[in-house]
């Protein structure tokens, strides 16, 4: 209490008077020492309310969430006063980072401040408890379908009616979040108009140390960079669809239907593989069958993660992360199964939180979330705002550029393999990698771009879902199975839109991983395709990419980009570097069929 009564004795003090560099200086030294301990504290129930779902915790994460909001707001506002200021580099920034570290800001009014908090929490809980009931189900004999059964029924089930009911049961569930996202939207304007942003999607675009137009510039310019393969892929993939399903499920020139490409909301298409393989393609082992076969347990999954961190000369993980982490999913409470790194002291405090299942997709999962914590530990000596990412995709790429490497020659190193395919099929290796994350890359731009829409009045909520479908159709080229209506929420369907979680990173991360992945390549010296570089074991890649990691966000982006890679701009070639067999091959196979929608 003492430290809080003295800080607002601070700000009142030099409310007085022209403002001086030194009183910013000690104004944003107080504001971290006083974000910090709101921050643990806002991390701590956070965790407690995804580890455990109830209607108090949500209450509590939300009254911790809010208490942390509401002082980086005031603070925000506070800062204005040296903005004329010609500051030093370290400061300007900090005070920068301040205004733009919120996804939220909450309006000034305690009342609507404290509803939009509370609504925030409710969203992702209803996401969190949502299931399917199928027709005569009963909940107490637990034969309704939660998302990790629907998750796997979409991942194998062939059968299309099957899969339109999963798909449409999981949609129904966002159907109550509606009205809530509607008000959600008008406070979260509101908290971003009181800080000086046009709304809050304006707000989240002015973080890529870039003006916002020139940000959304860059995202088509990388668009533009990997279309051509994503059109080929998607060709490719509709012909192999029509062929299963037959051409009254499947068009010969439209859309996908969302309900067939094995994944909820068709945003990755890894799990319909076997239906697309190239023949004679089979590299000749399974992942999943392997872990299996091995009685592989859910913490040694964890465990051939951080070995591939430590071989690059990285600590191994404290403890407390073997302690504190959720693996499995708890059989006596709901619990977000999403899996996410968390960093609950922004020190030594890390931890994963998944629901793992032994399968070649979480092993991948595994890598690409602890990239997350040794990223957290990386940079976790920069003073406390600088203690995040180059940008909020960086984060995203780290785990991904390890997942790369993740190659029949690094499975045989760790002795999961007894011998690598040969080169004949990499085809093959390449179609189911592109199917993760080419096919990815459409839906990483539609989110944010809906919702930036919906933040600025150009979607208002009376077309919601029918601006979503649109937005799906002009990017990815799918479509939705069944006649939605504005009565639907689809949008609402997907976690990080219940979560108001900023999406864009993803998309960036899907074109940095590559950059990286060529860079680290090159670093260690291979001189194979770069789809069959692992950097594994090489202690130079490992320090280089540390150095990178250790600046967190004390630098603009570029800077952190060319600290690697020696370029200062994103550059999607390296995708089509990765790809370049593939590409011809697809286009072969293309030869006389239609591409596009």
């Amino acid at each position: 209490m003492k430290r809080t009564l003295i800080l607002i004795a601070v700000a009142t003090l030099s409310a007085a008077g022209p403002p001086t560099v030194r009183e910013a200086q000690k104004f944003i030294e107080d504001a971290e020492a006083r974000l910090l301990p709101l921050s643990v504290e806002g991390q701590r129930a956070d965790w407690v309310k995804s580890t455990y779902i109830t209607d108090d915790t949500e209450a509590l994460a939300a009254k911790s969430d809010e208490r942390l909001i509401n002082a980086t707001v005031d603070l925000a506002k506070k800062s204005t006063r040296f903005d004329s200021l010609k500051l030093p580099d370290d400061v300007a920034r900090k005070i920068k980072l301040l205004k733009l570290s919120l996804t939220l800001a909450t309006p000034a009014d305690p009342k609507e401040s404290e509803e939009l908090t509370r609504i925030a929490a409710s969203m992702e809980g209803t996401y969190g408890k949502g299931k399917y009931c199928p027709p005569g189900a009963s909940a107490g004999k637990n034969e309704c379908l939660d998302l990790e059964d629907l998750t796997r029924l979409m991942a194998n089930n062939r059968n299309p009616g099957e899969l339109l009911d999963a798909w449409r049961g999981w949609h129904a569930i966002a159907r109550p979040i509606r009205p809530e996202f509607v008000r959600y939207v008008a406070l979260a304007n509101k908290g971003a108009r009181e800080l000086g942003f046009a709304d809050d999607g304006a707000m989240w675009r002015a973080k890529y140390d870039m003006p916002p137009d020139d940000f959304a510039k860059e995202l088509d310019r990388l668009w533009e960079q990997v279309r051509p393969l994503y059109l080929s892929l998607h060709a490719y993939i509709r012909t192999k669809l029509r062929e299963q399903y037959g051409p009254g499920v499947v068009p010969a020139d439209g859309p996908i239907p969302a309900h067939l490409l094995g994944n909820m909301w068709a945003q990755t298409w890894d799990n319909i593989y076997p239906l697309a393989a190239p023949k004679d393609a089979d590299p000749g082992f399974d992942l999943s069958e392997i872990l299996k076969s091995r009685k592989t347990d859910y913490k040694q999954m964890v465990h051939y993660g951080e070995h591939f961190f430590t071989s690059l000369g990285f600590a191994p993980l404290p403890e407390t992360f073997w302690e504190r982490s959720q693996f499995v999913k708890p059989r006596d409470r709901e619990v977000v199964c999403h899996a996410s790194a968390w960093d609950i002291d922004f020190a030594e405090d890390v931890r994963l939180k998944m629901c793992i299942d032994i399968t070649a997709e979480d092993f991948l999962t595994i890598h690409h979330e602890l990239g997350h914590n040794f990223y957290q530990r990386a940079y976790d000596k920069q003073p406390f705002l600088f203690r995040d990412s180059a940008n909020d995709g960086f984060h995203e790429a780290v785990g991904d550029t390890m997942a790369l490497s993740v190659t029949p020659a690094y499975l045989v190193k760790i002795g999961l393999l007894d011998k690598a395919p040969d080169a004949s099929k990499d085809i093959g290796l390449l179609l189911r990698k592109a199917l993760e994350k080419v096919a990815f890359l459409p839906f990483g731009l539609v989110i944010d771009q809906w919702r930036w829409k919906v933040f600025s009045g150009e979607i208002p909520p009376e077309r919601y879902n029918q601006a979503w479908w649109e937005l799906r159709r002009k990017y990815q080229g799918v479509a939705p199975p069944v006649e939605r209506g504005e009565a639907d929420f689809d949008p609402g369907a997907k976690y990080h839109v219940a979560s108001n979680t900023p999406y864009m990173r993803y998309f960036l991360a899907d074109i940095l991983q590559f950059q990286f992945h060529r860079a680290l390549a090159r670093i260690a010296g291979c001189h194979e395709p770069l789809h069959r570089c692992s950097i594994y074991g090489n202690k130079e890649a490992g320090r280089r990419f540390n150095e990178m990691l250790e600046m967190g966000l004390s630098r603009p982006w570029p800077e952190a980009l060319a600290k690697l890679t020696g370029e200062s701009k994103m550059d999607a070639t390296a995708i089509r570097d990765y790809y370049a067999p593939l590409q011809a091959w697809l286009d072969q196979q293309n030869k006389g069929k239609p591409v596009g929608w």
